[in-house]
């Protein structure tokens, strides 16, 4: 009877080795799994975002407004838990590099809504298809049925894992770990 799990066995298949020693390999550690995955992912998609102003937070702004229309700056900083001061800078950067415009809001003239340039329209395909590129990369092992199934899943522990412990805005996160640590 062999050791080796059907999973393992597959993954070597594919050009994957497991570590040689008989104790539970690194390999088999949830936490290690997740962290090298993340990592290859956060170092590959910052290239494929390499030059958009904000880089992730930038894209975020493009595909929501995007995807969902023109938004209200503060709406669209609570909705991306963007620190308005940050989400002020951000809109600046993105308005100088011609990908958004800040038009009055025909709904309250002090409020002023984010739109997508054509300039910014143009970057956001190009941006989407190199961060199809990246995760065709990443998770290039996976055939495609696996990476539904992947993506689904992670989706669903994602989701318990926001709604158990939420992080609400990044900038107070980090603000309260710099209290705890004076």
């Amino acid at each position: 009877m062999s050791s080796t799990s059907p999973e393992l066995a597959a993954g070597t298949a594919r050009g994957v080795e497991p570590s040689g020693n008989g104790s539970a390999p690194v390999e088999a550690d949830l936490g290690w799994a997740l962290g090298v995955v993340f990592r290859r992912y956060a170092k590959a998609s910052a290239a494929a975002l390499e030059g958009l102003p904000g880089g992730p937070r930038g894209y975020q702004v493009l595909a929501t407004t995007m995807s969902e229309g023109p938004k209200r700056q503060l709406d669209l900083a609570a909705q991306l838990d963007v620190d308005r001061t940050v989400m002020t800078y951000l809109l600046d950067d993105l308005e100088k590099a011609e990908l958004v415009q800040r038009r009055p809001d025909p709904a309250d003239r002090r409020a002023r809504l984010i739109v997508p340039t054509e300039q910014g329209r143009q970057a956001l395909c190009e941006l989407e298809r190199r961060l199809r590129a990246t995760e065709d990369e990443v998770l290039g092992i996976l055939d495609e049925s696996e990476r539904a199934s992947f993506r689904m899943l992670l989706q669903r522990v994602a989701m318990k894992a926001n709604a158990i412990d939420p992080l609400h805005n990044a900038c107070t996160l980090a603000e309260a770990e710099d209290a705890a640590d004076c």
